[in-house]
């Protein structure tokens, strides 16, 4: 149930101005019957002006009216006819300044193991910006020389819970580019499009066949039996 704006000061205006049983009271703004009841005896709540429900329009005096005459009913809000506020998208995520140097060090590492982030999930999943990570994928950021890539979730800009998110929705939306496109399976492309070697002008040479007892020139098989057959000279 929702409750009223200001819940002590309403109840402390509800005190003083009706006759409404603490339980009424307490149900409504969301307090304990007691600790209405303090605030009857002047207890809890000194100081605090009462806040008019009828007033900002929380309130109507006929629904007091109603609750007053029966001490079972319960209080309900009344509704505004003012526009409710939009809620504001989230933006990019807030990264502590003590941690803002290391975010280049988490773009490289998030571009060179994950290429399949795009650069919005990248800055809204480590708090950046598009043109910082143009310029740390293309190295013309000014700190280049210095930029090692480190995992983002040991750096604490991101949960690996949203790492793992961010990556599985970037392989969805390629999945379903190629299948709109009519492209064929990632394994089967990367298994296609594996180059061979070459067999043209600048092939390399074939590895030498091992030699077989054959091609064995009988050049020292003759010395050795030379050496056998030679009569031993003389004194």
């Amino acid at each position: 149930m929702a409750l009223p704006l200001m819940p002590k000061a309403t109840a402390v205006w509800l005190v003083d101005n009706t006759t409404l049983t603490f339980e009424q009271i307490a149900e409504f703004c969301g307090l304990h019957d007691l600790e209405v009841q303090a605030i009857a005896d002047g207890e809890v709540a000194e100081g605090i002006v009462g806040l008019d429900p009828i007033g900002n329009g929380q309130l109507t005096r006929e629904e007091i009216a109603r609750c007053e005459g029966d001490p079972a009913a319960r209080l309900k809000l009344a509704e505004s006819d003012l526009p409710r506020p939009e809620a504001r998208p989230k933006g990019a995520r807030y990264t502590p300044v003590s941690r803002r140097q290391d975010r280049p060090d988490a773009i490289a590492w998030l571009v060179k193991y994950h290429p399949e982030l795009t650069d919005a999930q990248i800055a809204r999943l480590i708090g950046t910006t598009k043109p910082t990570i143009t310029a740390v994928r293309e190295r013309t950021h000014w700190n280049t020389p210095n930029i090692r890539p480190r995992d983002p979730v040991t750096l604490g800009l991101c949960t690996q819970t949203d790492l793992n998110a961010a990556a599985e929705r970037a392989l969805k939306r390629q999945a379903k580019e190629r299948e709109k496109a009519g492209l064929p399976a990632e394994a089967e492309t990367d298994a296609a499009e594996t180059p061979t070697r070459p067999t043209g002008t600048f092939a390399e040479p074939p590895p030498p066949a091992p030699a077989t007892p054959a091609d064995v020139p009988p050049a020292a098989e003759e010395t050795d039996r030379d050496d056998t057959t030679r009569e031993p000279e003389g004194p």
